[in-house]
């Protein structure tokens, strides 16, 4: 009887698999889920485009992750990058901890946070006066293993921003007060998105997402008319509408998991890494990030589709994605920086 209590009051989500066109979005997703080390992915599009209803698809449709219990941090059980300093301890102490399965942490950051929402707090007059560590753990400890979506991204105070994307290049986030410093693990995928019409986020911010993904609004009134009937179904009766999906998930979260298994194995030859950063070098790409995270995707791409080495196909699909907000801003040239990034690399690779 609780249990379906629990279930009913758990909101639905819309199945990823049920959502139609933005394959550009879906595909970024998929590879940061695959690979998190991609570095997330930023998604700039127009408004009522289903921006935040995919990016709680994909959450609700990974598998789940075992925790330790009562810990605020979603440590892993056995693996020490992953895990907080207490547990750690407590293993080196040889002391049996308890563990569950939970979904994937799905952490939303509203617009309006401080930094201790943000990054946590400790408590200084505890500290003092009992000389007891005590950390109010915030959004980046939640987000661990997790996903961590910022809506509106390119309004958000460019020092979150700035503490957001350290955590998620380092994988940790520390907290300092008063002389007394606390360190947490802080895995997450990051996922912003935002209307380019509200204003573009700044080149040195936008550079440290591994992705970029621009969608647009369906033109074609077929697929209007789908999107419709869909989310008309889905508010009827989300729960048979879910069930109805229930197959294509589980593959598709078969597929993933099958991908993530696979994507240490996965080989890339050297004449394709050469080829990749001649085209970082012909469009002029400063620094080094648009190689790795191409080098990255394109290894994600094979495993998602069940290939153990790399060919020029996989770097095709994935390359516009991991380089066009890279590119230099010319207000003169009349060319989509997505179609600059193919045009070189076609002139490259062909």
């Amino acid at each position: 009887m609780t249990t379906n209590i629990t279930e009913n009051l758990i909101r639905p989500v819309f199945p990823f698999t049920a959502i139609v066109g933005q394959e550009e979005m879906k595909l970024a997703l998929i590879l940061n889920v695959i690979d998190p080390t991609i570095g997330g992915v930023m998604i700039m599009g127009d408004r009522g485009t289903g921006k935040s209803t995919t990016i709680r698809a994909i959450a609700d449709l990974l598998p789940e992750i075992e925790v330790v219990m009562d810990d605020p941090f979603n440590s892993h059980p056995s693996n020490i990058e992953l895990m907080s300093e207490e547990i750690k301890n407590s293993l080196q102490d040889d002391i049996i901890l308890s563990t569950k399965k939970i979904k994937v942490p799905m952490v939303d950051l509203p617009l309006g946070a401080t930094e201790d929402r943000l990054c946590g707090t400790i408590d200084i007059e505890k500290a003092l006066k009992e000389g007891i560590k005590t950390f109010e753990a915030g959004l980046l400890a939640k987000a661990n293993r997790g996903i961590l979506y910022v809506d509106e991204v390119n309004l958000l105070d460019d020092h979150l921003v700035d503490l957001l994307l350290d955590a998620a290049a380092s994988g940790w986030n520390t907290v300092e007060r008063e002389g007394i410093s606390i360190r947490h693990p802080s895995r997450f995928v990051l996922v912003g998105s935002g209307n380019p019409e509200e204003g573009e986020l700044r080149p040195q911010l936008l550079d440290r997402f591994g992705m970029h993904a621009e969608i647009r609004t369906v033109k074609d009134p077929i697929l209007r008319v789908q999107i419709v009937e869909q989310r008309s179904l889905f508010d009827l009766n989300a729960n048979e509408y879910i069930n109805r999906c229930a197959e294509e998930q589980e593959e598709l979260k078969a597929r993933i998991v099958n991908a993530q298994n696979l994507l240490s194995s996965i080989k890339i030859d050297y004449d394709l890494k050469i080829k990749i950063s001649e085209v970082c070098a012909a469009l002029d790409v400063d620094g080094l990030r648009g190689d790795i995270v191409t080098n990255r995707a394109a290894k994600a791409f094979a495993a998602y589709n069940k290939r153990d080495i790399v060919t020029s196909e996989d770097i095709q699909q994935i390359i516009v994605l991991c380089l066009r907000h890279r590119l230099r801003k010319d207000p003169l040239e009349s060319i989509d920086s997505g179609d600059k990034v193919m045009k070189i690399f076609n002139e490259i690779f062909n």
